[in-house]
């Protein structure tokens, strides 16, 4: 299932992004100023290219002294063109960010809801598999693919309208894929003895149906390097996806009794309240991104903080919004939750810092009022 871990992970992904789309927009700003200083090629005047030059210096300086002020008011340039040229390219840089930021979070929300159409997708494989294995000859002296072909639990899922559905509205489809499927068939599921032994039952019922099914799932498609390599291509995100939809592909069939409806699962038990948490870490962190810079900066004066690594900014940056934002979830779990987040995605020393720094913020945060919990927040909050 979806969980709470997770939406972190892949907003401080998001928020990993735009930092570097930061860093790049203000590097093009400064192109943009010096572009604006450079000679005019075209121009029938004498250009004064010693002027310029010190106009583009005197510019620059001023973008690095205002930029940080989004609508800054820039007089103090020797000339006009000086100012009127800084405030544009502090504008132009601003517009930027604001694009990076919507593009980023669109793109951010499209990969979490794009799992249940690839939850449906996966789950109609072993179907897709099935179809495949109808038309192929069983070289001789090997069991048929009867019992694959008339599996109830595939069967199920074949005839389920709700996942043909679900398949429907995402992007890709299986037929694209006849000859991997093909490919799997041959060489992962009929090599396999325990498929094998499967195979050579004479009439399995439903239970050994679901628990063929189920050694197929976990055992040969999530676990087969072949078929995970098929699924990188197809999905970037894939490596960090697939415990989720490996949960859910093997918790549906599972559930699936005999002679009962198929239901899809939902992506999480409470998907709207973590759609609203996910977007909120997003918004929450970018608009006080500074003023939690300058709060860690402060907590943390034995190290250097244009030393620290930037996946540690932004974990730091997110734990603190959440501990302000949500009343409901405790400190600790905020804490522990980056620092097991940390282990996987920063340094080696990371562990320790995170936890530091957000145990000294958290304390001197609750001394001020600003982290105030309630409900559930409360337990184990000290």
């Amino acid at each position: 299932m979806l969980n709470r871990r997770t939406l972190r992970i892949k907003a401080m992904q998001s928020l990993f992004a735009y930092k570097h789309c930061k860093s790049a927009n203000y590097n093009l700003a400064l192109q943009q100023l010096h572009d604006a200083f450079m000679p005019d090629l075209n121009s029938m005047e004498v250009q004064d290219k010693a002027l310029l030059k010190t106009q583009d210096k005197e510019a620059t300086e001023l973008f690095k002294k205002h930029y940080k002020t989004k609508n800054a008011n820039v007089f103090e340039g020797s000339h006009p063109k000086i100012n009127s040229e800084v405030m544009a390219a502090i504008a132009s840089y601003y517009h930027m960010l604001e694009k990076d930021r919507h593009a980023l979070k669109d793109e951010m929300l499209k990969g979490v809801v794009k799992l249940a159409g690839q939850y449906a997708w996966i789950l109609q494989l072993p179907v897709a598999l099935a179809q495949v294995a109808s038309n192929e000859k069983v070289k001789k002296g090997t069991p048929p693919y009867t019992n694959f072909t008339a599996n109830k639990i595939i069967n199920t899922l074949a005839n389920s309208t709700q996942l043909q559905a679900a398949v429907t509205k995402c992007t890709q489809s299986w037929d694209n894929h006849t000859d991997e499927l093909k490919s799997w068939l041959r060489n992962l599921v009929k090599t396999d003895e325990v498929v094998n032994e499967y195979l050579k039952l004479e009439a399995p019922d439903f239970e050994k149906d679901k628990e063929a099914l189920l050694y197929l799932v976990k055992s040969i498609l999530f676990k087969s390097e072949i078929v995970n390599d098929f699924f990188e291509l197809i999905d970037l995100r894939w490596s960090e996806d697939k415990a989720i939809l490996k949960s859910l592909v093997v918790k549906t069939i599972k559930n699936l009794a005999e002679g009962e409806d198929f239901e899809l699962l939902a992506l999480s038990y409470n998907w709207d309240e973590d759609l609203e948490f996910f977007k909120t870490i997003y918004d929450t962190t970018l608009a006080e991104e500074d003023t939690y810079e300058e709060l860690i900066a402060t907590k943390s004066k034995n190290w250097d903080i244009d030393r620290i690594a930037s996946t540690d900014i932004i974990m730091l940056e997110m734990a603190i919004q959440e501990m302000i934002q949500f009343p409901s979830i405790p400190v600790k779990v905020t804490i522990n939750e980056y620092i097991e987040i940390s282990k996987k995605y920063s340094t080696p020393k990371s562990k320790q810092f995170v936890n530091g720094v957000l145990d000294v913020i958290a304390v001197d945060l609750q001394k001020q009022g600003i982290i105030k919990k309630s409900g559930r927040g409360l337990i184990d909050n000290k």
